[in-house]
Formats: structure tokens, C-alpha cells, sequence
């Protein structure tokens, strides 16, 4: 198996199945990548636009083209010379499937009853469908509700669609049933035909999806190294701060959302902090600090949500479930990793005492099960600390405080301002060498073009304010939304009054404050859908237009900066050009390939993103990351390094502050002994070369020694 040193993400859908993605593979081998990174290929939910949702994991999708079709399209992306990577999806399946079928008609004693986590009671599951007064109607062998169908008789019990299933399930998502993938033979029956295709050669690594819900994926990773040969394998992990994924996980590192906040902190002015902090008080009411936001969030979604896991676990533990949800709501990271059977690692002692600090005295108790416990209570707490972080966080305070909303991404801390050149090195200097790095994914709240352009705001605050103002005073809907409405709009230029329409309906339904997915108000509703028409019409293009250049150089600078550092990069389709997408589905829609460039930033950043793949293809994956200072009176505008001796990227940052200060003056940037060749302008430096030589064409530079 060949290891990617770079990927290419490409979302199957109905419409774009393994015929299309093999048509594309000329285009994909002459943009420079190594591997094409699949979506989810095994059988999903009939029409599924992602793939997350298997119903079957012995067969290929046959809406994609099955066995027959991925074979094809493997043999065309070989002969590219483009191998696969794929997206797999261990920790939970659909509930409409045969195996869970077979549970609820059977009940434990059936062969599949080992295959989720269920908690029985009286021999049955509770299932949460129920949501009126309607009878469930028998007919014949089955039970129908709706448009749900059962076996009839079965072990299980309908109850209300608000109390929470009698099973594990992903975050909220009672349709989808947590796998225990522990058992080894249920990892291999929801295995087999990822393993076979990897032993055919067909795929060469995996992405996994949500480790943090296995009960034990330290293990998991373990035992998939085994089977898989070492094949490349990274982890869909959330880290938060100057957390690490541990060393003793099996696997080559994340998914990179990690480097993705931290490449858009590096080109955010903290200097805008304060201003933007107070803009974002005065026009919403809200608070001016983001802690006390993310804990209420996540109390809130404890009890809108998670009553059946707290209650599960209080039984575990036999404590109250209010300290179960006290220490779930005070916990700052997705996962502690602490095993049963082995002393907790220090590192995790401190996370647990510290949310324990901040709770009642009536928590003590748990805390000591939660690191010293049995096996459930341990395990059990860890499966639940994710989803209570990714619902409380992701999906509802980065909804309700949003300074300077290109900081509000996944993993992502809204209120860490900037990100030093230091710092980024010292990150860098301590990256796994075959980690995946990424600026967007399908699961971004906004694409990396639009956090482009609003990291330009940290840096015109006062101009800003006096824009939202005016707008506001035009049109205005709710002082919870108005203002990250403004920032997309202005970020996401041009855009439908339906593509607005629908992000601010999502937007409005995650923060919770006025409406939310299970209590909507269509007056409310309304209002929104006539703001947004009424939004669209405001002059908001012309303050795009008047950034615009200062955003392509932030866009050309984090994509130069995400494909030269350590690690294997990830292009997500459609974003080798500019790419204005907000949360999805709007970053999921169809992309036209190959894609024409119609601006002279698209025609940049293709540039960038080709000429830097090709160069990623000749360097040696391992190439020594060497941060590189620049000498004078706006050194602290660039970002530079080195791989190796091979390689040297160049960006700019800050390009707001670097044009009112006149630009590069005397700033120069001395280069390692011998001949470089700029792969973007076709120039030759050496020695001490002037920024402004460098920068002044294209606000990055990119250099390869030129006498290899």
C-alpha cells in the first residue's frame, strides 16, 4: 500500500457515484494529488447525500456503481497513478437494517444482539418515535406508526420521540445506533469488505469517522493497524487547545481540524479582539466573554437532549443524574482517555479534576468512578463527553457568540484571537509527519475563501462597525442573529436570498435562542426568510469588493501555508479555486470539473494549489519543517519555512497593517545557500532577497532549489 502524500475529497452522492470520480482522474493527477479521499462507500440510506448512514456493510453502494463500479474506477485512478483513501464509519450504522431488525423481532436472543449497545429492560428497547396521538396499526407481520414499521410482536417499546432511545446512538440522532465495534466479531463482520478491499489493493488508507464514541478506540486502532497491514490511517478527532492525540493510538494522526484553526489564527489580527468584541455586545446584548456561553450551552443541551445517556450513566454509577450532568456540562474536551483497568494518565486526572473544580461538592463521587471506576461507568462517561462537546459547543454556542465568526469552526475557540508566527512553528515542530491537514471539509461551518475574507475584519474593526451599522439600521430581524447574518453575507458574496435564507434557518435553529430543529415558529420563520430577501438587496458587494484584496492574499497565504507544512494535505472539492460555501448542505452542493477559473484570485489560488502539490509530490514526505525569519520593519507581515532543503514557502499575513505601513520597505528574508526558483512567478533568488521582490506579484512565494 502506497502512503498519500497529498488527497483529494471528494463527496459520492446519487448523482456522483465511481464513474464520475473515475472521468475526473486526468484532472485529479495533473492538479498533483496522490490519492482520491472517498466519502463514505458502503450501502447507506436510500438517496443519502453523505454516506454516514450504513445500512449494509456487506456491500459496496450500489447508487455509486457497487463492487463492479468501484473496481472500475479503482483500475482508471491506478493508471493515473492515484490511489484511494476512504472514509469508514465505525462507531454507529441506520436502525433500518436487517441486523437491527432482527434485534428488535428476536431480542437478545438474536445472532446480531451483540452488535449494539443497547440497554435492556423487561427483555426490550425503547425506541423514541411516538409523537401524537396516532395507534401503531398491525399489519400482518409488522407493526406500522407512520412511516415507521416494526416486527410484529417484538422486544422492543415505542415511547415518546423526547425521551431518548434504549440505545447508544451517535450525538442526538436516535436513527442511528451506536456499533460495538469492541467485539471483534463485530468488527469484522462491519469490516470484512473494507478489509478485502484494502487486501486486493484497491485502498490504500482510512479515515475514521468519530472515534471518540467507540468504547475503547485505542484498541480499535490497535486491532485495524494489525488487520490493515499499518496501512495510513487517520482519526476524525476534535482536539481543543494544546491538547495531542495520544501517542499510544494506533494511527497516523487526525483529520486536521487542529491545523485548520490554527492556519486561520495566523492570519487574524488580535489587535481587532477588543473592538470586535465590544461591536458584537453593543449590536447583540450578549456577553463579552465566550466561557460562560459555552457552559450554559452545554447544561442546555444536557437537558434538551441527553436525559436517556445521563440517566443510563447515574444508574451505572448509582449517583444522581444532576451530578452526572453537572461534570458531562464542566468537561472541556470530547474524550479524557482513561481505560479501564489501567491508572489514568496524569494528563487526564487533570482534565476530569479540573471541570470538578468548577462543579458542586455532590460530583466528588463521580469523579472518582469516572478515573477508578468500573469498566461501564468509565467507558460510558467517555462515549458521552463528545457528543455533549459537539452539541453543546459546535452546534450551539458557536451559534450565539460570534465576535469574528472565521474563528467559529469545529474544534475551533472563538475567543483565541490570533495565532504568532512562534507559535504556528512551534506547532508545526511537533506535528505527526503524516497527520492530514485540511482548510475545509464537508463538516466546516463556512469554507476557507469566506474565514479569508473575514479574517481581514480583525484588522478594520472601526470600518466594519460603521457597515454593519448602517446595514442594521436598514434592515434588522433579531439581535441574536443580525450579526453573524452580516458576517456571512459580506463573507459568502454573492449569494442567493434561498442559500441565505437557508444557512440563517440552520444558523437560527443551532443557537437555540429563538427557534431550534424540535420547537419552530413559522412567524418567526417568515420574518427570517423576509430579512434575508431584504439583506441581499443592501449594497453589502461593495464592502466585499473593497477587502477583497487583502482576502485573497489571506486565501492564497493559509492554502500555501496548509500544503508545504508537515503532514499530507487535503484539497476538499472545488476548493483549488475560490469556494464561498457556508455550513452544510451548502458545502456539499455539486462542483463542475474541471473548473474554470473566472477571477484573477480562482486563477491565483489554482496556481498555488497546483504548483504546491506537484512540488509535495517530489519532496520527501519526512522533509525537515525549518522555521525561517525575516529581518526588518515588517517581518512580523510574513509567514516563512522550509522542508528540508528542497523547499521554501513564503506568505503573507496581516496584509491590511502591511499596506498602511507602505508596504515591505527594507524587509528582507535571506534564503539557504544556492539557487531558488520561484514556481509561481518563474523568478531566481539567492542570498538576501527584499519582500517586496518576493511578495509584490503574488503575495506568496514558493521556492524550489534550483539546482537539484
Amino acid at each position: 500500500m502506497s502512503r498519500p502524500v497529498s488527497t483529494y475529497r471528494v463527496q459520492l452522492t446519487p448523482d456522483f457515484g465511481f464513474a464520475q470520480v473515475a472521468e475526473i482522474a486526468g484532472y485529479l493527477r495533473d492538479l498533483g494529488v496522490s490519492h482520491v479521499y472517498l466519502s463514505p462507500i458502503l450501502q447507506a440510506t436510500p438517496g443519502s447525500r453523505h454516506g454516514y448512514d450504513v445500512t449494509d456493510h456487506s456491500r459496496i453502494r450500489e447508487e455509486f456503481g457497487g463492487a463492479k463500479g468501484l473496481r472500475e474506477m479503482a483500475e482508471t485512478l491506478a493508471a493515473h497513478d492515484l490511489g484511494i483513501i476512504v472514509d469508514i464509519v465505525p462507531n454507529h450504522m441506520n436502525t433500518t437494517n436487517a441486523a437491527f431488525w432482527s434485534v428488535l423481532k428476536d431480542g437478545p436472543a438474536s445472532p446480531y444482539s451483540d452488535w449494539f449497545d443497547i440497554e435492556w429492560v423487561d427483555g426490550k428497547v425503547a425506541l423514541p418515535v411516538l409523537g401524537d396521538d396516532t395507534e401503531p396499526v398491525v399489519d400482518g407481520d409488522v407493526l406500522r406508526y407512520h412511516e415507521h414499521t416494526f416486527p410484529h410482536p417484538g422486544h422492543y417499546r415505542l415511547v415518546d420521540w423526547r425521551e431518548g432511545p434504549g440505545y447508544r446512538r451517535f450525538f442526538d440522532v436516535s436513527t442511528l445506533i451506536g456499533l460495538r465495534v469492541e467485539d471483534p466479531a463485530v468488527l469484522l463482520a462491519t469490516h470484512e469488505v473494507i478489509f478485502w478491499l484494502m487486501d486486493e489493493g484497491l485502498v490504500d488508507g482510512l479515515r475514521i469517522d468519530h472515534p471518540d464514541g467507540l468504547a475503547e478506540p485505542r484498541g480499535y486502532l490497535r486491532r485495524l493497524r494489525d488487520r490493515s497491514g499499518g496501512a495510513w490511517t487517520v482519526v476524525e478527532k476534535i482536539l481543543i487547545g494544546d491538547e495531542r492525540l495520544p501517542d499510544d493510538w494506533a494511527c497516523d494522526g487526525t483529520s486536521g481540524y487542529e491545523v485548520l484553526n490554527r492556519v486561520t489564527r495566523l492570519f487574524v489580527d488580535p489587535a481587532g479582539e477588543r473592538p470586535l468584541v465590544e461591536l458584537f455586545t453593543r449590536l447583540t446584548g450578549g456577553p463579552g466573554h465566550y466561557a460562560p456561553v459555552m457552559a450554559e450551552a452545554k447544561r442546555e443541551v444536557l437537558d434538551l437532549f441527553f436525559g436517556a445517556e445521563v440517566s443510563r450513566l447515574a444508574r451505572a454509577a448509582s449517583c444522581d443524574p444532576g451530578a452526572v450532568a453537572e461534570l458531562l456540562a464542566a468537561m472541556p474536551v470530547y474524550r479524557a482517555y482513561v481505560v479501564p483497568g489501567e491508572p489514568p494518565p496524569p494528563e487526564s486526572v487533570e482534565i476530569v479534576e479540573r471541570a470538578a473544580a468548577t462543579c458542586s461538592p455532590a460530583v466528588r463521587p463521580l469523579v472518582q468512578q469516572v478515573l477508578y471506576g468500573s469498566p461501564e461507568v468509565i467507558t460510558r462517561f467517555q462515549q458521552t463527553c463528545g457528543p455533549v462537546m459537539a452539541k453543546g459547543v459546535e452546534d450551539t454556542a458557536l451559534y450565539r457568540w460570534f465576535p469574528l465568526s472565521c474563528l467559529n469552526e469545529v474544534g475551533g475557540e472563538p475567543d483565541v484571537f490570533g495565532c504568532t508566527v512562534a507559535e504556528f512553528h512551534e506547532f508545526c515542530e511537533g506535528m505527526r509527519p503524516h497527520s492530514m491537514t485540511t482548510l475545509s471539509t464537508h463538516d466546516t461551518k463556512r469554507s476557507e475563501d469566506v474565514r479569508a475574507r473575514l479574517s481581514v475584519l480583525s484588522e478594520m474593526p472601526e470600518e466594519w462597525a460603521a457597515a454593519v451599522t448602517e446595514w442594521s439600521d436598514s434592515v434588522s430581524l433579531d439581535p441574536d442573529l443580525d450579526y453573524l447574518a452580516w458576517q456571512n453575507l459580506m463573507a459568502a458574496w454573492p449569494i442567493s436570498a434561498e442559500r441565505f435564507t437557508d444557512y440563517l434557518l440552520k444558523a437560527a435553529r443551532e443557537a437555540k435562542t429563538a427557534i431550534s430543529w424540535i420547537n419552530p415558529d413559522a412567524s418567526y420563520e417568515q420574518r427570517l426568510r423576509d430579512f434575508a430577501e431584504a439583506a441581499v438587496k443592501l449594497p453589502v458587494g461593495e464592502f466585499t469588493e473593497r477587502i477583497d484584496r487583502y482576502a485573497m492574499s489571506n486565501s492564497l497565504g493559509a492554502k500555501l501555508v496548509q500544503l508545504m507544512m508537515p503532514g499530507v494535505p487535503d484539497v476538499y472539492q472545488g476548493n483549488e479555486t475560490t469556494d464561498f460555501s457556508l455550513v452544510d448542505p451548502d458545502n456539499r452542493r455539486p462542483v463542475t470539473f474541471p473548473p474554470t477559473p473566472v477571477t484573477s484570485w480562482d486563477t491565483a489560488k489554482l496556481l498555488v494549489t497546483t504548483q504546491a502539490l506537484r512540488l509535495r509530490r517530489r519532496l520527501a514526505a519526512a522533509a525537515p519543517y525549518v522555521p525561517m525569519e525575516a529581518d526588518g520593519e515588517a517581518a512580523e507581515h510574513v509567514i516563512a519555512f522550509a522542508r528540508g532543503g528542497e523547499a521554501i514557502a513564503v506568505a503573507t499575513r496581516l496584509p491590511v497593517g502591511l499596506a498602511r505601513r507602505s508596504g515591505w520597505g527594507t524587509t528582507t528574508l535571506t534564503l539557504p545557500a544556492g539557487s531558488w526558483r520561484d514556481l509561481l512567478t518563474g523568478g531566481l533568488h539567492t542570498g538576501s532577497v527584499p519582500l517586496s521582490h518576493l511578495l509584490d506579484r503574488h503575495p506568496v512565494a514558493l521556492l524550489e532549489r534550483h539546482d537539484l
